[in-house]
């Protein structure tokens, strides 16, 4: 499991799932086996020889090309997943954790696996005593990600199920359910009865006109306290003598979506429910 990789102390032992970064920020992921071997356009690197090697360690291949040796990070592992479909961005998933509270023994349901980006992210953070629920439309898709969650050691906190959001979930008081598809604004109803009283409800869409057709739907459904977002991200070259942005950054990926099944919404006035968006001032004690 990743939990026991991440607590193995300050070396690297066999069966770690562990990050080889080359000094050109190319890295790899690998499950460490006694006698494997991994190689690279850069060289061959022998498991024996990282195996009880202290992590930051700087390891050669058999060129003599450098790498070294770290504890990849939950953003590593999203990025390092092999896809068939677009993943979200760690920018968007940061934001996606931190609002909706996921953490450890909370239960969770998405629909719309995809490749497992986001549902490697809810099963890192639910911990050992919380579990994630993943729903997708084609099996086939699914099978991808059931694949990426067992590279990683979290599929024991994953429950993968094929079915069609139009049809429900059999789920009931979740946490916190978000929704990864083209038209999520159609399956508020269902994705209430599966939320708990006062649970969080997640969305992404891509265009402006989406983001009314869902603002419409959460409020015709009960979901107040509605926050809507893009997260925008631009990189600094690290040169500390010429330092400046990169020359590209990751802008427009996507608007969030985020509200809390609440009771009778509509006997409220408009102005009490309206979002967090202004930033909202801290009170001091």
């Amino acid at each position: 499991m990743i939990t026991s990789q991440i607590e193995s102390g300050i070396i690297a032992r066999e069966g770690d799932l562990v990050q080889l970064q080359g000094a050109g920020h190319k890295s790899h992921l690998l499950r460490l086996q006694a006698g494997g071997v991994l190689q690279t356009h850069r060289g061959v690197i022998r498991h024996d020889d990282i195996i009880g090697q202290k992590w930051g360690s700087r390891l050669e291949s058999h060129q003599g090309n450098p790498f070294y040796l770290l504890q990849p990070g939950i953003a590593d592992l999203i990025k390092g997943i092999k896809r068939t479909t677009q993943i979200l961005y760690p920018k968007e998933i940061g934001q996606i954790l931190i609002i909706m509270g996921i953490g450890p023994g909370m239960r969770v349901l998405e629909c719309g696996s995809g490749s497992g980006g986001l549902t490697t992210a809810f099963a890192y953070m639910v911990g050992e005593s919380g579990h994630v629920y993943s729903y997708e439309r084609k099996s086939e898709i699914q099978t991808l990600a059931i694949k990426n969650l067992e590279r990683v050691g979290l599929i024991d906190r994953v429950t993968f199920k094929v079915g069609d959001a139009a049809d429900g979930f059999s789920e009931e008081n979740v946490d916190a359910l978000f929704l990864d598809l083209p038209n999520p604004y159609d399956y508020l109803p269902q994705s209430r009865r599966s939320l708990k009283p006062g649970g969080y409800l997640g969305m992404l869409v891509p265009t402006v006109n989406q983001v009314q057709l869902c603002l419409q739907a959460l409020n015709q459904h009960n979901f107040a306290f509605v926050e809507v977002m893009e997260v925008l991200v631009r990189y600094y070259k690290t040169d500390w003598q010429h330092l400046r942005p990169v020359d590209r950054m990751i802008a427009h990926t996507g608007f969030l979506l985020f509200g809390r099944a609440v009771d009778r919404l509509s006997a409220e006035p408009q102005a009490s429910i309206e979002s967090f968006g202004d930033e909202p001032s801290m009170e001091e004690a």
